[in-house]
């Protein structure tokens, strides 16, 4: 059975109820009896996203999913729109719910809708830590070091998280 790690972020509206609603339509897509595992939550600048921005809530949970990674990325974006997000023409718009897909067992893939696993997740302390929280020792297929190491070894002008809480 897979496990799929999956980023959460939220910089509008009630940042903490939205990450709980996505977790929430994200377990119930997890196989029953699986566990969900969920990090804890950061509060962190908004990156290349337009100015006045607010701040985010990243997070990072991981669920068994016995579905393609296709399918999977269907249901995260269905839940972006049932929890408010709108695509517009604003890149990285401010939004009350972003969910990305960031590895889904040992399955790379690469086209137009979807990358595993995701291309920018090793450049992101933003997700990089969060999943350094839940799981320090996974190496991601086509990477060599651990999540723990390429946090790390990450250079960025990327603001340190700020840990908003452990447990939600």
């Amino acid at each position: 059975m897979p496990r799929a790690g999956i980023a959460l972020g939220s910089n509008l509206g009630p940042r903490l109820a939205n990450l709980q609603a996505a977790r929430e339509a994200l377990r119930s897509l997890a196989r029953p009896g699986a566990e969900l595992l969920q990090a804890p939550i950061y509060q962190t600048a908004p990156l290349a996203c337009p100015e006045g921005s607010p701040e985010f809530f990243n997070t990072v949970v991981e669920i068994s999913y016995d579905g393609s990674p296709e399918e999977l990325l269907r249901h995260t974006q269905a839940i972006e729109m049932t929890l408010g997000r709108t695509r517009g023409t604003t890149l990285h718009a401010p939004r009350p719910i972003d969910i990305d897909l960031l590895y889904c067992g040992e399955t790379t893939h690469a086209d137009d809708g979807l990358d595993l696993p995701h291309p920018r997740l090793t450049q992101r302390r933003f997700v990089l830590q969060p999943l350094a929280d839940l799981r320090p020792e996974l190496i991601l297929p086509g990477h060599s070091l651990s999540i723990a190491e390429l946090l790390a070894g990450l250079i960025s002008d990327e603001p340190a998280p700020e840990l908003v809480q452990r447990e939600w």
